[in-house]
């Protein structure tokens, strides 16, 4: 969660990247806007979904944890009972470190909405603005469901 994009940790960055995510990239977001300016993007919004990753990753945490038996005999089906409980170590850690992480602020995570500075795709200009986007977060929030007036 700082503001270099250095190793996690403990070796979690290692860890991460050979058992739960071969070959995946995540890129800090400083990182991701530079690379977004130099492609011509300007940032709308970016919202950190800290909070969000935390809660929901203690939730997958406890539903593995509930059905530790059933997963073991799904991986089992595929690669034996002891590869099995290698993947099921692998993921446990995972989610409740990752939980307690992004929980503690050591992780962060933003979504980042972005748009050509000039959007000629748009025939309403809103006055004093260069491209047509809500100024505020409310149409996000404030929609009825659907179904619901």
């Amino acid at each position: 969660g700082g503001p270099d994009n250095d190793q996690l940790g403990a070796g979690m960055g290692d860890f991460i990247e050979k058992y739960i995510f071969p070959g995946g990239q995540l890129l800090h977001a400083g990182e991701v806007l530079t690379h977004m300016a130099r492609g011509g993007l300007e940032m709308l919004d970016t919202e950190n979904l800290r909070p969000h990753y935390a809660r929901t990753l203690w939730d997958w945490s406890d539903a593995l944890e509930a059905r530790l038996d059933e997963a073991s005999e799904v991986l089992a089906v595929d690669g034996g009972r002891e590869r099995a409980e290698k993947i099921l170590r692998a993921y446990r850690l995972y989610l409740a470190g990752s939980a307690m992480s992004f929980e503690q602020g050591w992780l962060a995570l933003h979504q980042i909405l972005a748009s050509r500075p000039a959007d000629a795709g748009h025939d309403k200009k809103i006055r004093g603005a260069r491209a047509v986007y809500p100024f505020r977060r409310d149409y996000i929030y404030d929609q009825p469901s659907p179904g619901k007036a």
